[in-house]
């Protein structure tokens, strides 16, 4: 494992999502605790949870699956990580973008915490652009 822990997050979400599965267990941190607690706010995912296993923490996201049955699976995340170590990218209010029209939504990290570009733009504050999701 790197020690991009946002990158991490969001391949373990990806590929749990391309291969199908119900839920994904990624370590327990605070950064993904509110990366999970955003996607569970906007509808991105069904459930979150905390699990204990011996002496370790760990958060277990249930993702939510388009259940059509014709016609080829289709994901539903789409997950872009933007901001990383060796290239950091940060945004004031004004310039940070609106994914697919306001669609989708871009998770910042600000000196009020990680927030999305709407709660951003409403406290006039910007961050660190992490990722987009839609």
């Amino acid at each position: 494992m790197s020690k991009d822990i946002i990158a991490n997050i969001l391949t373990s979400i990806r590929n749990a999502d391309m291969n199908k599965k119900r839920t994904v267990r990624i370590p327990y941190t605070n950064i993904n605790e509110n990366v999970g607690k955003i996607l569970l706010r906007e509808g991105f995912i069904e459930n979150m949870r905390k699990h204990q296993e011996s002496n370790k923490s760990f958060l277990v996201l249930t993702l939510r699956h388009r259940r059509n049955r014709k016609g080829p699976y289709r994901t539903v995340l789409n997950l872009k990580r933007i901001s990383r170590p060796g290239l950091r990218i940060y945004s004031n209010y004004q310039r940070i973008p609106r994914i697919l029209g306001g669609m989708g939504i871009v998770i910042l990290s600000t000196s009020r915490g990680i927030m999305t570009d709407r709660e951003a733009r409403v406290e006039r504050i910007g961050g660190e652009i992490l990722c987009y999701i839609w």
